[in-house]
């Protein structure tokens, strides 16, 4: 597989690929996370604008989707828990495949954690199979954030810096 920034012409595509994921969640006990129209185009355009947006190719055709920010991520000042590590960190969002190919998650982390060794992620309470998948990763469950529309969302974090810890 191979990952890459898009380019606005493959917008489309990517489109394509967060309706796949809404559907997939429905089916999977997940109907509220993103409901029918999350994320917003808005977003998708934005993150493609500003490169914050990867896609993950199998085979020259886009399976799968992710946003990788730098910086602190607002809805993670306030946490109903404690995240492992103050230090400086990337954030995953709006992680998305079309279902054509496994393991799209597994892909997408693995690329972050080499941009960041330090990664913050969230997922909604009724997505099991997200938080069954960060957990296999060794990804550490820290607590509860609320997103800006106030709804809660489980906190993850994984750090493979070496920062003094014993």
């Amino acid at each position: 597989m191979n990952i890459r920034k898009p380019v606005m012409s493959e917008l489309d595509n990517i489109l394509r690929i967060y309706a796949c994921a809404r559907e997939q969640m429905k089916k999977n006990g997940n109907p509220s996370q993103w409901g029918d129209d999350k994320p917003k185009l808005q977003t998708i355009i934005q993150d493609i604008k500003n490169e914050y947006s990867y896609i993950i190719e199998n085979e020259g055709k886009i399976c799968g989707v992710f946003a990788l920010l730098f910086g602190e991520e607002p809805s993670y000042r306030i946490i109903e828990g404690k995240w492992t590590n103050d230090k400086p960190y990337g954030t995953i969002h709006r992680v998305a495949s079309d279902g054509s190919v496994k393991g799209i998650l597994k892909e997408c982390l693995d690329f972050c954690e080499k941009q960041a060794g330090n990664i913050r992620i969230d997922t909604h309470e009724d997505n099991k199979i997200m938080q069954h998948l960060l957990g296999k990763y060794g990804y550490i469950k820290c607590g509860i954030i609320h997103v800006e529309d106030g709804s809660p969302r489980i906190a993850y974090q994984k750090c493979t810096l070496d920062i003094g810890r014993p």
